[in-house]
């Protein structure tokens, strides 16, 4: 039995890209966009939580296999792949990685079929700070960013503080948090991938954007919602999208 039971498999195109998509569930949309290695058992237990809380729960496939678990040889492969990936900005700064262009096209259609007052959207790792990119279309009024970590923070000290974003789409996010679009954001405090980046999401989004800092317990904490789960900050999740999308 297949940890993906259930989940209905298509794919969709735009913005240049076409990848494989997952969906479930009914109500308004939330985006699930999984960490490296990829769309593993915890990550979509984690969506399945999503769905159970009622929302239509789309699971793009950006890398790895999905159903598969963590092993450290996956974690080494996948990360080579996103790392070398043009869909991807892994290192360069103030630069929005390609691949949001496809996922807002996504959260686009998914909430012209649905309805509802928005789409919320979660990623996590590498794709962390994907939600806040999507944060351009006004669609997009529930965006979750999980221990963000591009750019990777090796080398140079302000890849550890910089959010993915161009400047003018900054600029935009910006605007829309000073209008009252919060940011829920969530992060263990000994976790370097994630580096200094919750200083800049303050400096950037002000009181719109919601802080969870946990207290790691040892050097590896890094996946709040799945490898390392923190069950308080799982429904702290889901009641930020009840409070979002179902209110």
């Amino acid at each position: 039995m297949s940890v993906l039971d259930g989940w209905d498999l298509s794919e969709f195109t735009a913005a240049g890209y076409t990848r494989e998509v997952y969906r479930r569930g009914s109500g308004p949309g939330v985006i699930v966009v999984h960490e490296i290695p990829g769309i593993t058992p915890k990550v979509t237990a984690f969506a399945n939580e999503v769905v159970a809380a009622g929302f239509t729960v789309l699971m793009p496939v950006l890398v790895g296999t999905p159903g598969k678990d963590v092993s450290t040889p996956y974690i080494v492969g996948s990360m080579t792949k996103v790392c070398i990936a043009r869909e991807f900005t892994t290192w360069a700064l103030d630069e929005t990685s390609p691949i949001i262009g496809w996922l807002r096209a996504l959260a686009r259609n998914l909430h012209t079929e649905v309805g509802g007052p928005g789409v919320g959207a979660v990623g996590m790792c590498f794709s962390g700070g994907f939600a806040l990119g999507m944060m351009v279309d006004d669609i997009m009024v529930a965006p979750v960013l999980s221990q963000p970590s591009l750019p990777f923070a090796a080398g140079k000290k302000a890849r550890g503080a910089n959010l993915n974003l161009s400047p003018d789409d900054a600029m935009v996010v910006a605007r829309r948090a000073a209008e009252g679009c919060q940011v829920l954001g969530l992060r263990f405090t000994g976790d370097k991938l994630v580096g200094t980046r919750f200083d800049s999401l303050r400096e950037l989004l002000g009181d719109s954007f919601i802080a969870v800092e946990l207290p790691s317990s040892k050097k590896s904490d890094h996946s709040v919602l799945t490898e390392h789960r923190d069950e308080p900050s799982v429904q702290r999740v889901l009641q930020f999208f009840k409070d979002k999308l179902l209110a």
